[in-house]
């Protein structure tokens, strides 16, 4: 009886454990007091979990524990402490904690290490972190050394927490991976629903909502199902969060409601504060003051009383804001100046609130302390980028700091200072590429953040022999700036949400067998983004976009012309894209000293590896078509079974010039490093037959040009600031410089006849950027394959 219900704990069945274990203590007790006061510790640890701490009272004050038991002394000590800090009843867990601690220091039992673990989430309620986190270190180090493989992936589990709230979010996703992985090999889906949750907020934190709503909509679903209610109201909260970013106030209300209704039905102080600290902001968000400033004044009372330093600052940042909205300057500043000075604010808040203190002064007409706020405002934000070591989250990271950015470019248009506009907005463009590249230092970013490089707009358009359109999608304003060797031109478009809606309608209808030349949505978008700039362009001549937000998944050739004879662009221009400036000036610079000329590296006609990904019937031909244009002495091909990702990492890539890929490609929404070119399985594991594009990161390259004949090389996902994450961002990462990659999926016969066309122009001596559109308008002139759908899926993105 007591293994079926402790199983039940285990697998995070609380409710039935709970039930169980409470049969089985009214069933022994009267027979043997010892085993059902084990039953009794079962049943108020289920309870425990379940955030049921009324119900742990009540369970552990019905009947003394053993005498001269510390085995079931110190479990029943603990139980009690922690449902003390949970209902923040500190002064009460401490004594409980410290008594059991003699225990230990008396009796060598395996419940010590719980004593430890208990002792750090007291500390760390109490916003103690450095002492919390010794103490989950020696309980990691305890459960080690007892095998308590439940006990280390706990330990884990909140050292995760108090990497999450101290703004480590990287070092809190290792930690809690390495939690949920000793925990599902040990059985323990308690644990794993936990560090799940856990998990989705850092990369909440880390600026990746899609795949923490993914995780925290699953967690939230598990913790109900389970009777957890204390996950469950956490994972609400998360939740949203991640709406109330998105805008969805109505969801994202909701769901805080729901957070709070639970967390005060079981008494969790902790987090009936983070509820009420998160409506305040919302409703701060939706203008309604007076309802923050309640909810912020209520957090801030259970923050003094728990005597929790750290959790004061947020709700006081809350009444710095209303203040600031209701004009009431001094007092504004006053609370800003308090929580960003506070030696103890969290390098998040402390940002938001340099942010509001910039805002304040840029209503308040004071442009040059607006301006060193901001500035300061982005230091901070990139002090805080520079911690984080993955490049996976480097990616997603900078969306904490998109308002930031996106009210600096505003505010120094605004000033009539469109040139520095332009150099902060490039500076936030690609930064992950270009730190891997290394055009831009860590070190930079910690010593100069408030001054970004030098950026000569105009000299870079006359090295690149082209005009520039540089986009910036902003929220109340976008702008364009159209930049020819001669000047630089500054166009305010309509805000980002208007453009984003009709970017996503004639994404969605070039996917269609429609005639898209009649569409109104093209021509739309050609007004919006062309039009204002049309008169500094010059007919048939070569374009770079740099685009932003939705625009990275629009190609640009499409947009329909609005003159006389309705046709598309790219009859009017050579298209290309590119990253930022400051990538595309480095390429430049570099181009020109590039090496191993026309050598190829043919790979794919790939045996099929799964159900999910059948041969391609032409991709035989395409392989012998491309093969065609180049001297047998100066190719290697890699076909059929010959195919495996292991050939291409093993045939020193960096050695040829052109490298082409003719296969099934995948693009990873939630996870862009994690898409792939797909292959013929080589020995080993299942999914061998994948070319990551994290793999492809590794393996630095030189060549003038990357094909990727496959569906979705660009990528799916658009990163704030960082654009198109996928296979072709990858081969730039590794060194190519230029990489040709389709947005959508492509058909196999319109393919081969357009790389066909596209070698044979390259084999003439035509650029990448030229032969691409010569063999475009090829298709498009013909009967065939005019519509956008055949040719317009593939784009040239260019500088490395």
């Amino acid at each position: 009886m007591f293994e079926q219900a402790n199983q039940e704990f285990l697998h995070g069945d609380l409710k039935h454990s709970q039930h169980d274990a409470r049969r089985g203590y009214e069933e022994f007790y009267r027979l043997n007091q010892e085993l059902a006061w084990q039953f009794r510790i079962l049943e108020a640890k289920a309870a425990l979990w379940r955030g049921l701490y009324a119900d742990v009272f009540e369970i552990l004050k019905v009947v003394p524990a053993p005498a001269g038991r510390p085995d079931l002394s110190i479990p029943t000590l603990t139980l009690a402490g922690v449902a003390n800090v949970n209902t923040h009843n500190f002064p009460q867990a401490a004594q409980l904690l410290t008594n059991a601690a003699e225990l230990c220091a008396s009796s060598s039992q395996a419940s010590c290490g719980y004593v430890l673990q208990a002792r750090g989430l007291l500390e760390s309620e109490r916003g103690q972190s450095d002492s919390a986190e010794q103490f989950y270190k020696q309980s990691l180090s305890f459960s080690r050394s007892h095998n308590d493989a439940f006990l280390e992936a706990d330990s884990l589990l909140n050292l995760g927490a108090e990497s999450l709230a101290r703004g480590r979010f990287g070092e809190a996703i290792d930690r809690s991976e390495a939690a949920h992985q000793i925990a599902k090999i040990a059985g323990a889906e308690i644990l794993e629903l936990v560090t799940q949750g856990n998990i989705g907020w850092a990369f909440y934190r880390l600026g990746d909502s899609e795949k923490a709503l993914e995780l925290s909509l699953e967690a939230e679903k598990k913790a109900a199902a389970l009777g957890d209610v204390f996950d469950q109201e956490n994972e609400l909260t998360n939740i949203g969060y991640i709406y109330m970013d998105e805008r969805k106030f109505d969801m994202g209300a909701h769901s805080f409601q729901q957070a709070l209704a639970l967390a005060e039905g079981i008494n969790a102080q902790q987090d009936v504060y983070n509820a009420l600290r998160v409506l305040a902001r919302l409703a701060l968000q939706t203008d309604d003051e007076p309802r923050a400033e309640d909810y912020a004044e209520r957090a801030l009372a259970i923050a003094r009383k728990g005597g929790n330093h750290v959790d004061e600052l947020y709700p006081m940042l809350v009444h710095g804001q209303v203040a600031a909205r209701r004009g009431d300057g001094p007092k504004a500043r006053e609370i800003l100046e308090r929580v960003k000075n506070d030696q103890v604010c969290p390098a998040f808040l402390k940002w938001d609130a340099q942010h509001s203190l910039a805002r304040l002064y840029e209503d308040e007409n004071q442009a040059t302390a607006a301006d060193l706020e901001y500035r300061r405002a982005l230091t901070t934000f990139e002090m805080a980028r520079a911690t984080v070591q993955h490049e996976d989250f480097q990616l997603s990271f900078l969306a904490n700091a998109s308002r930031i950015y996106d009210d600096y470019v505003h505010f120094l248009v605004a000033q009539a200072k469109s040139d520095d506009a332009l150099r902060w907005a490039d500076y936030s463009r690609a930064r992950t590429l270009s730190e891997g590249l290394g055009l831009l230092s860590k070190e930079h970013k910690k010593q100069n953040a408030a001054q970004p490089p030098v950026l000569d707009a105009r000299s870079i358009s006359r090295r690149a022999k082209c005009a520039l359109l540089f986009y910036w999608l902003g929220e109340k304003q976008s702008y364009l700036w159209a930049i020819t060797p001669q000047k630089s031109t500054l166009f305010s478009l309509p805000p980002r949400a208007d453009i984003d809606s009709v970017v996503q309608r004639y994404r969605k209808s070039l996917n269609g067998p429609q005639d898209v030349l009649e569409s109104g949505d093209g021509r739309t978008l050609y007004r919006m983004l062309i039009a204002p700039a049309q008169g500094l362009l010059t007919r048939g001549a070569k374009v770079l976009i740099i685009p932003d937000g939705s625009l990275n998944n629009l190609n640009f050739e499409t947009l329909v012309v609005t003159d006389a004879r309705p046709h598309f662009w790219i009859e009017d221009a050579e298209l290309a894209n590119a990253s930022s400036l400051r990538v595309l000036a480095a390429s430049l610079a570099r181009h020109n000293i590039r090496e191993n000329k026309h050598r190829l590296l043919l790979i794919g006609d790939s045996v099929a590896s799964s159900n999910d990904y059948p041969e391609l019937p032409r991709a035989g031909a395409q392989m012998s078509s491309v093969a065609k244009h180049f001297a047998a002495a100066q190719e290697q091909l890699y076909q059929r079974d010959q195919a495996t990702p292991a050939a291409y990492l093993a045939s020193s890539p960096e050695k040829f010039s052109h490298i082409h890929f003719v296969a099934h490609g995948t693009a990873s929404r939630l996870s862009p490093l994690d898409s792939a070119i797909v292959l013929s399985k080589g020995a080993g594991e299942s999914d061998s037959f994948k070319l990551y594009a994290r793999d492809i990161v590794r393996r630095p390259l030189q060549a003038d040009l990357v094909t990727i004949s496959a569906c979705y090389g660009a990528g799916e996902r658009a990163y704030s600031g960082e654009g198109l994450v996928g296979l072709a961002w990858a081969f730039l990462r590794a060194g190519a410089h230029n990489v040709i990659a389709g947005l959508w999926e492509v058909t196999d016969a319109s393919t081969e006849q357009l790389m066909d066309r596209f070698y044979d122009e390259l084999a003439q001596g035509a650029s990448p950027d030229a032969a691409l559109r010569t063999a475009k308008l090829s298709l498009l002139h013909g009967a065939t394959f005019r519509n956008p759908f055949y040719w317009a899926p593939f784009q040239l993105y260019t500088g490395s």
